[in-house]
């Protein structure tokens, strides 16, 4: 039985396709110098060669989209958090824990049971 398949980096294919392509040593040459097999060789330099148009089409586009992506995302949760604030400070009026507190009364309900509470978009009294 054979042993345990050999899984070559990125680098090292770039590297050896690069070489193949130079064309100064012959594919058998290089095969023997770096240890694989020619076929695996000519398959890099045939990967080489059709993916190097996409290296220079979207290398600009897809740094330019993510960037995009990022942003939007931002500004959402920065507006999100505007919303909040805005909301957190109309809450936060004077005497609003005092009424509260006088709402409880003296069998000391909790306050929050005092107000309504928003579950999936409805108010409810609890």
């Amino acid at each position: 039985m054979a042993g345990k398949r050999k899984q070559h980096t990125a680098s090292f294919k770039a590297q050896v396709a690069l070489a193949a392509l130079k064309g100064a040593p012959t594919v058998n040459e290089l095969a023997s110098q770096y240890g694989v097999h020619p076929t695996l060789i000519h398959g890099w330099k045939k990967q080489l060669l059709t993916g190097a148009e996409g290296v220079f089409a979207n290398g600009v586009k897809t740094a330019a989209v993510e960037a995009e992506a990022l942003q939007t995302d931002l500004y959402e949760q920065l507006g999100r958090l505007k919303m909040e604030l805005e909301w957190l400070k109309k809450t936060d009026r004077p005497g609003f824990w005092g009424e509260a507190m006088r709402l409880r009364g003296s069998d000391k309900t909790p306050v929050s049971a005092c107000f309504p509470r928003v579950s999936g978009g409805f108010v409810r009294a609890s």
